[in-house]
């Protein structure tokens, strides 16, 4: 693409861009000057260009490409960054290093698409054309899940998935760490989460075609080093990761491990092998809370984050209804009933999480369940993102027919497996939904959007490209840039794929059928793995 019309492909599309004519040639002379706090941005710009390009970037205080962070740029906020391209130099300022790191990602995209391929040939000097930028982002929040519970991938493959969430301005990982098939957080104080629950069995009766679980035997856990690891890179990259760890429901591979932590503690449960919702949960007794503090614990000291994920939804409640223990606890606590337990248990666990400086996070079914100071994830209808925020939640906008990419993508008949449901192709995600309106009083703040990717029907590394892409370009786009127009944001995105292509992402070819979508209000049954076609 020629240099004069790089500037137009940007993704997301920046607040303000003015083209200026010329360009500016890096080569092997030019060297950059990061004084201070940039030092971190300049190592990743060294980082992302060096190996490809070939070129030091050497440090030098006289340099023709400087980084400057510059608290006195409010306006900025706290990610947003101002780039200057001229014929004689390169200026990227900041108000905080989380914006330089954004603007490198900027000036990547400017160069051309080889520069993203450790294949290409090098070359003596590559181009960046001549530009003024000032770009802030719409919300704080813009993230992508990936469920590593229902099929595990490795750390390399999450590291891969940092740096494309970089290069598009995503700044949250979200992992779903454990579930009824898996668990895969190392915990020292309970080795047996990872030797016994993170692994399932072959089906006996083998494939289930009902749900599509292929009856393999599956398994994985990570080390602590290899989660420390994944969050110092992210974090050099302006990514956060957030870990989810399930309760009291989805906790079925947490009972094959320690059996004494159910309702029937003398029962043999295995992992389980199939998809949907178990009706296993966690018991109320005191074993209970000290195991979950005891988990919590070493989740803080792995993940800095300031938001812990502790999943929350789809939580049947018949254990607890049948169980004399969990009934005398309900009434103990002066709760209406069993089923209230629920809420009472995931409160205990918020207010560990608390006092230790940190926010809980839960999946809403609906707006008016969760404890008071959760954050909630709004994923089954778009109105109860409004009730939440009345009821004073911060929400993470994240509902199901724009947000969940592990539905297809289209209706091909001969299409790969995916999630029984609507269509959500690439427009229904740029399409989005859009963001309620806070109360003007006493409420809480929508803090952003993020895409999900559940992996029943994604076992490999490549199936995770297919899912993600290019439907998360469309969702990167309206989190950092807000509502733009199809043909702009299609343009922008056919002149981006080449980009993909060099970094190898193998992504589900750019087809723009009619958005398939259901009757208003209607919502699934579960998440996702047990619902039905909406």
């Amino acid at each position: 693409m020629p240099s004069s019309r790089r500037e137009q492909a940007l993704l997301p599309r920046p607040t303000r861009i003015a083209p200026r004519s010329g360009h500016f040639a890096l080569d092997a002379r030019t060297t950059v000057r990061a004084p201070g706090e940039a030092e971190g941005a300049a190592d990743l710009l060294r980082t992302l260009l060096t190996p490809t390009t070939g070129l030091p970037l050497a440090p030098s205080p006289s340099g023709a490409i400087t980084l400057s962070v510059d608290p006195t740029l409010a306006g900025l906020g706290a990610e947003g960054y101002g780039l200057t391209v001229s014929p004689h130099c390169v200026l990227l300022r900041a108000a905080t290093p989380a914006g330089l790191l954004h603007g490198v990602q900027t000036l990547r995209q400017l160069l051309p698409a080889e520069v993203l391929d450790p294949a290409a040939v090098r070359r003596e000097y590559w181009e960046l054309p001549c530009v003024e930028i000032t770009d802030v982002p719409r919300h704080s929040w813009r993230g992508l899940m990936i469920d590593v519970a229902r099929h595990f991938h490795d750390a390399a493959t999450l590291r891969r998935h940092v740096d494309l969430l970089a290069l598009h301005k995503l700044n949250v990982l979200h992992l779903h760490l454990t579930d009824d098939q898996g668990w895969r957080m190392p915990v020292a104080s309970h080795p047996r989460l990872t030797t016994v629950g993170a692994h399932r069995a072959e089906t006996v009766n083998g494939p289930d075609v009902s749900t599509g679980f292929d009856g393999r035997p599956h398994g994985g856990a990570y080390t602590r080093a290899e989660l420390t690891g994944l969050v110092a890179y992210a974090a050099r990259r302006g990514v956060s990761v957030v870990p989810e760890i399930e309760m009291p429901g989805h906790v079925r591979a947490a009972l094959a491990a320690y059996p004494h932590l159910g309702n029937h503690p003398d029962r043999a449960l295995d992992v389980w092998t199939r998809w949907g919702v178990c009706d296993t949960v966690l018991g109320v007794h005191d074993e209970v809370l000290d195991f979950c503090r005891a988990v919590l614990a070493e989740v803080m000291e792995v993940f800095p984050s300031p938001y812990i994920h502790l999943g929350g939804d789809e939580c049947p409640t018949t254990e607890w209804e049948h169980s004399p223990a969990a009934r005398a606890r309900a009434g103990a606590e002066g709760l209406p009933g069993p089923a209230a337990l629920h809420g009472w248990l995931l409160g205990q666990a918020g207010a560990f999480l608390a006092r230790h400086g940190r926010r809980p996070v839960a999946w809403a079914e609906e707006g008016t369940s969760l404890p008071p100071g959760f954050t909630a994830m709004s994923w089954r209808d778009p109105a109860h993102a409004t009730d939440a925020l009345r009821r004073g939640h911060d929400v993470v906008l994240t509902h199901h027919r724009t947000t969940y990419l592990d539905y297809a993508q289209d209706d091909a008949p001969d299409g790969p497996p995916a999630q029984p449901g609507p269509v959500v192709d690439l427009r229904a995600v740029h399409g989005g939904d859009p963001a309620p309106q806070p109360p003007a009083a006493n409420g809480g703040r929508i803090l952003g959007t993020q895409a999900q990717i559940w992996t029943e029907f994604a076992p490999t590394a490549a199936d995770l490209d297919r899912l993600a892409y290019p439907r998360l370009c469309a969702l990167a786009d309206r989190a950092w840039t807000g509502p733009t127009d199809w043909p702009d944001f299609t343009t922008r995105l056919t002149a981006h794929l080449p980009r993909l292509a060099a970094l190898g992402v193998r992504h589900h070819p750019l087809t723009t059928p009619p958005t398939t979508t259901a009757p208003a209000g209607t919502a699934p049954t579960a998440r996702p793995s047990a619902r039905p076609s909406v």
